[in-house]
């Protein structure tokens, strides 16, 4: 791992190097503050044009094309952060790295499979979706770099070249070490993935693949004790040094390491015709090897807060997962009909633990191992101007049979300014394996659920995006035997408050989700604006958001220095309602439902100065800086304080040689 990395700065240094020597001139800044793109850019050597920056294409797994975006508005401020993606629905913990709180939910993603648990540590996690394939005419470098919280540092980047026109190679790294404010809650992070996509010359075979490898550690803290909620909540100067605040762990830590090596490639046994692909015939062929493991170790036990140990000392519970899946897509294509292909699908899965648990309440098996067959189809075509999409896989052996997972899309652009889609998503699958298995040297963490019921999950949504009036998303969820952990109010005069166990319920969760974003323009003043409704018709009491979540900047954006500098200064308000959020358990790194803490709705208020040359995105933020004068005595979840006032910079920066 390491000489892996040394040889991605090493690529990363040359680069950097070589592009200053080109000194190449300042890029063309077009008019469009909002759609700085199409810069070129000279070399003063030889005063040539450089490549147009269209050519760098960024290409999704699914095949979505589009280039580098080296512009500055106030979406990319949005994404700039730890996960690189716009954090709306989420509130963060304390520190950088660790679990979020979710305000509102997706269920684009449905599986016919089980997932791997300890789901609080997937927000970081780059699922295959995640992997970009790049295709560049010249070497390409992104760096991303952000501040955090006492002692650290976060950085992401990025070295992609072509070493000929049909065969691009990519390697990244993102990495994370933040000590955090509040005592045990050091984090420490790092995704490194190798990517490669080839095409042969004639355009007969593609090949797309990567290899990712990613580890997580957590310090976990458990929370306030109840001595330093209350002076939290209390405001009071002795906890204001938050290193000094009591928590309820001292010595907890938590860590999932990932491995996985992915193909995705496919032969056209009949090329069809260049213009429509009329006639193609298609075999693809798609390879996931995925290998997980979730480790909980503590130095001392805490049966005050977990329960009955079965150790005192040095508890270590460690859980393994592997799944190799192969899949066979036989596709033909035809301009009326469009493209129709065949799928079957091989899951091997092994999770489990090494040793089996025998105990008074009973006997824990060990494993989980399974081989499942999957059969589906595939459909895309375009009809009277909708693109119409379609996915099903039907689990027909192993010991998740009768599983399936329903997909179909149609989106149309109705106008030049106007776009729209609706979707539909199926699925029908057991709870995580976690729900199913879980083993623990806390004796309540003990459990074997052979018997759950599938979770039935139906989500339609639509989607309508407008110049003139914004963007709005509609959806309406429905699942049926609902797969939760919840704490339990233990008696009396127990040694414990509450337990965690899995829960299954009979209720049918009927859930609501509507949210709408526009932005205002006046002059060089701009109002950004995201508002998110939700209702839980039924079943709140086990899925459980807020009514009312937004996200408001009112910002100033101007060209400085005769355009040398673009500049966006203002203000972020964000706010969400009450409700009674989920807590989080360390053991399994998982939320549970509780009755014993609301999380009070409030308002944070940030400062941003953001500024564009060149190719550099610079960011600049006081983070929640009413605090400064209101003090914070908010929560991301019970017993978890939200953030205090931070000062936050960094920056994004592309090389192009």
């Amino acid at each position: 791992m390491k000489s892996v990395f040394y040889i991605f700065f090493i690529l990363f240094f040359t680069t950097w190097s070589q592009a200053q020597d080109l000194k190449l001139q300042r890029s063309e800044i077009p008019q469009d503050r909002n759609n700085q793109r199409g810069e070129t850019t000279r070399s003063v050597k030889d005063d040539r044009e450089k490549p147009h920056i269209s050519k760098y294409k960024i290409i999704s797994i699914s095949n979505d094309t589009t280039y580098v975006d080296t512009t500055l508005n106030i979406r990319k401020d949005y994404k700039y952060n730890y996960l690189r993606k716009d954090a709306f629905e989420l509130l963060p913990f304390s520190n950088v790295g660790r679990p979020y709180t979710e305000l509102g939910y997706a269920f684009h993603d449905l599986q016919a499979l089980p997932r791997f648990g300890a789901r609080a540590k997937h927000f970081n996690y780059l699922e295959v979706e995640d992997i970009p394939y790049y295709e560049v005419p010249t070497p390409l470098t992104e760096l991303y770099f952000k501040t955090v919280f006492e002692q650290g540092q976060t950085l992401d980047a990025l070295f992609t070249t072509n070493l000929k026109p049909n065969l691009n190679l990519s390697i990244a790294y993102k990495g994370l070490r933040s000590l955090g404010n509040y005592r045990r809650e050091l984090t420490s992070t790092g995704n490194l993935r190798l990517g490669l996509n080839y095409r042969t010359k004639n355009n007969r075979y593609f090949i797309r693949s990567h290899f990712a490898t990613q580890d997580i550690l957590n310090q976990e803290n458990g929370g306030l004790t109840d001595r330093s909620y209350q002076q939290f909540l209390d405001k009071i100067e002795e906890i204001q040094n938050r290193a000094t605040a009591e928590v309820r762990l001292e010595d907890a830590e938590t860590q999932m390491d990932a491995k996985r090596f992915y193909v995705n490639q496919y032969y056209n046994i009949r090329p069809g015709n260049d213009s429509t692909q009329n006639g193609q015939i298609r075999l693809n062929h798609i390879l996931d090897f995925t290998d997980k493991e979730y480790k909980f170790t503590q130095a001392s036990s805490t049966p005050q807060f977990f329960g009955t140990p079965f150790e005192n000392s040095n508890l270590s519970n460690e859980v393994e997962y592997q799944n190799v899946a192969n899949t066979m897509i036989l596709s033909y294509q035809q301009n009326y009909l469009g493209k129709i292909g065949f799928k079957a699908k091989h899951n091997a899965i092994n999770y489990g633990y090494n040793s089996i648990v025998v105990y008074d309440a009973g006997r824990i098996p060990n494993r989980l191992k399974t081989d499942i067959i999957s059969l589906g189809g595939t459909y895309v075509n375009t009809y009277k101007g909708f693109k119409l999409e379609g996915d099903v896989a039907y689990n027909i052996s192993g010991d998740y049979d009768g599983g399936y997972e329903i997909h179909a899309k149609a989106s149309s652009r109705i106008s030049d300014s106007l776009q729209f889609s609706a979707r539909l998503d199926l699925s029908s699958s057991a709870p995580n394996f976690n729900w199913i298995l879980n083993q623990s040297d806390y004796e309540n963490y003990n459990w074997y659920n052979p018997d759950f019921d599938n979770v039935n999950t139906q989500h339609l949504g639509i989607e309508a995006e407008s110049e003139v009036y914004g963007k709005v998303t509609a959806s309406f969820t429905q699942i049926d035997n609902h797969a939760y952990f919840e704490y339990l109010s233990t008696p009396e005069g127990s040694a414990v408050d509450s337990l965690l166990t899995p829960q299954q319920t009979d209720l049918q969760i009927r859930y609501l989700k509507i949210k709408a974003e526009k932005d205002f323009h006046y002059g060089h003043f701009n109002l950004a604006n995201t508002l998110m409704y939700q209702n839980v018709l039924e079943g709140e009491s086990v899925f459980p958001v807020p009514e009312f979540v937004t996200r408001n900047s009112l910002y100033y954006d101007n060209y400085l220095f005769d355009k040398a500098l673009y500049l966006q200064t203002g203000l972020t308000f964000n706010y969400f309602t009450g409700f009674m959020s989920k807590a989080y358990d360390p053991v399994l790194s998982e939320f549970a439902i509780q009755n014993s803490q609301e999380l009070d709705g409030f308002y944070t208020l940030d400062f941003f100065l953001n500024a564009k040359v060149r190719e550099a995105r610079i960011y600049f933020k006081l983070e929640n800086f009413t605090t400064l004068l209101e003090g914070n005595s908010n929560f991301a979840a019970p017993r978890q304080p939200y953030r205090d006032f931070a000062i936050r910079f960094g920056l994004v920066w592309n090389f192009f040689l």
